[in-house]
């Protein structure tokens, strides 16, 4: 029985070979070498042999012969690859595909035993989503990369700033709610994100005049969000924002479970706008934050700085906005009040 035996990967000198002409010919050919009188039918005939013959270049060469290695590395924190993230990947992936790049992603763990990718593949651009951990923008340029997104020595940009928190804060203020807590997430892979959404609703709330919003971290999967509602609906609260929808969706399951009304006895909002917050039920209102149009500027950003052309500017996909939904209703007036 013949056993098939793995191919070599096909060399110019192959080319060069079948074709009876020189190496420095077929490599000219190939790497379009300007400044060359290699003759018409001569690199009609090499191309058509690489292709006959399944060359292809090797990456390596490729990156050292033109100085590009048309990768961009994303190093993501260590987040829940949840719905919002996976569009701003793909859009971004998309736009760079569009443009001849690939995108890798690449999350570093605290034990830090793998080699950082960056040093593997000599990506074009190194960018992430929030910013940079200490001591990381150092490593990467020390591997010999020198694109950085966002620019670790430039001051915060504010193109973007997640003001979904104090669009609920004012929706709800909007709507006569003065006793208002906010719920976040328990998950210490997002408690970065949790604190600073928390932080910004306060500073709303004192904006707006209203007492200080009280705030619990709740689970996804115990009774931790029955037990929160209980203890807040005891101290007078009337509306509650929530660090994203799947909090909401978990809230207002255990508000109903515990025989109140959404939004009749607690109005409850969300953030992201995924596709739960329009399928349950009561509808969620939600903060639509549109995360394939950041995905989209994010490759766009890195494309302007491998090109060196100026940074796309900030559009309406900057903007979270509103969606009001079924889950958030005028405060009511109670008999006492």
């Amino acid at each position: 029985m013949a056993t098939s035996m793995p191919t070599r990967r096909v060399t110019t000198y192959d080319i060069a070979k079948s074709l009876g002409v020189s190496r420095a010919t077929v490599g000219f050919v190939l790497n379009d070498t300007p400044g060359q009188t290699i003759s018409e039918a001569t690199r009609t005939k090499v191309l058509q042999e690489a292709q006959r013959l399944g060359y292809r270049r090797h990456s390596a060469a490729r990156t050292l012969a033109s100085g590009r290695s048309h990768i961009v590395l994303l190093v993501l924190p260590d987040w829940p690859l949840d719905f919002s993230l996976r569009r701003n990947i793909e859009e971004a992936s998309l736009t760079l595909d569009q443009a001849g790049y690939t995108l890798v992603t690449y999350t570093p763990h605290s034990s830090g035993q793998a080699r950082p990718l960056w040093e593997s593949i000599q990506p074009d651009v190194v960018l992430t989503l929030n910013s940079f951990a200490p001591g990381q923008a150092e490593a990467i340029r020390a591997a010999g990369i020198t694109r950085l997104i966002p620019d670790p020595e430039a001051p915060p940009s504010e193109d973007y700033i997640d003001n979904g928190p104090a669009l609920q804060l004012e929706h709800l203020a909007e709507l006569g709610h003065t006793v208002i807590a906010y719920a976040g997430l328990n998950d210490p892979k997002v408690a970065d994100l949790v604190n600073g959404r928390r932080d910004r609703a306060q500073k709303t709330a004192t904006a707006l005049g209203l007492r200080p919003i009280s705030w619990r971290n709740i689970n996804l999967t115990d009774e931790s969000a029955l037990a929160a509602i209980h203890d807040w609906r005891t101290a007078g609260v009337t509306a509650i924002a929530a660090y994203n929808d799947d909090v909401a969706a978990a809230l207002t399951g255990a508000a109903l479970r515990g025989g109140l009304t959404v939004p009749g006895d607690l109005s409850i909002i969300g953030l992201d706008n995924t596709p739960l917050s329009s399928m349950f039920q009561p509808q969620l209102s939600t903060i639509n934050v549109d995360t394939a149009g950041l995905g989209r500027y994010l490759g766009r950003l890195a494309l302007s700085s491998i090109e060196g052309t100026p940074p796309p500017a900030a559009g309406p996909e900057m903007r979270a906005t509103l969606i009001p939904r079924a889950s958030t209703a005028p405060l009511q007036e109670t008999e006492n009040s």
